[in-house]
């Protein structure tokens, strides 16, 4: 599949899921939920316990129906093991030339973490293809209604923060998509293996999403 295809997922299914150091043995069942209920974009932390292995197996299971990506990748080595992995996208949560450009080399999608209009121009201009803006909680929704105007050109997605709450308002200021960790994956539901309740609560972000686009 072509960045572009990719990128137009992103858009279109607009809520990343950020899992984070979920349980090797529970990570596919939890991603099986996810996607049930209408996820369609994952982000695995490179920091995860055996995430390159869960990104390879994901992509083998999903193909081309779920975009999986690798997250918290902070240098060139880590985003080559992520690529060489089958990983759709890189994220990071700051700005290092060297992941953009192994991205692109690898023909990942490169959303460097940006956070002030320096950092989300010169992100954009060495390659990525979306900016992650975080921490997004800091800075709020008028942030990104405050960059359309110079900046409207540049795909941008808050994460850090994001949640059922103040979702709608990232995407009615501007915002292409957004990514959603703590405020999605709950642990307790995740622990417990309620799944029933993990669905319920993917479901409402979905529905969310739709109900704004």
């Amino acid at each position: 599949m072509r960045k572009w295809d990719k990128l137009k997922i992103i858009e279109e299914h607009g809520v990343v899921a950020v899992l984070r150091k979920v349980d090797p043995e529970q990570i596919s069942e939890v991603i099986k939920t996810l996607v049930g209920s209408g996820i369609k974009v994952l982000e695995i932390t490179a920091d995860s316990e055996r995430s390159y292995d869960t990104i390879r197996n994901m992509k083998k299971l999903y193909g081309d129906r779920v975009l999986i990506g690798a997250g918290t990748v902070l240098d060139k080595e880590t985003a080559k093991m992520a690529a060489d992995a089958q990983a759709d996208f890189i994220f990071s949560p700051n700005f290092d030339l060297e992941v953009i450009q192994t991205a692109n080399r690898y023909g990942c999608i490169s959303i460097p973490g940006v956070y002030t209009p320096t950092e989300i121009v010169t992100a954009y201009a060495a390659g990525a293809d979306l900016v992650k803006v975080f921490p997004a909680s800091t800075l709020g929704p008028a942030f990104f209604k405050d960059l359309q105007g110079p900046l409207a050109h540049i795909p941008m997605m808050p994460t850090g923060g994001v949640d059922l709450e103040n979702m709608g308002d990232f995407l009615m200021n501007g915002a292409l998509a957004v990514g959603v960790g703590s405020s999605l994956l709950d642990k307790k539901l995740i622990e417990s293996e309620d799944y029933e309740g993990l669905a319920e609560k993917a479901k409402c972000f979905v529905n969310r999403f739709k109900e704004v686009r």
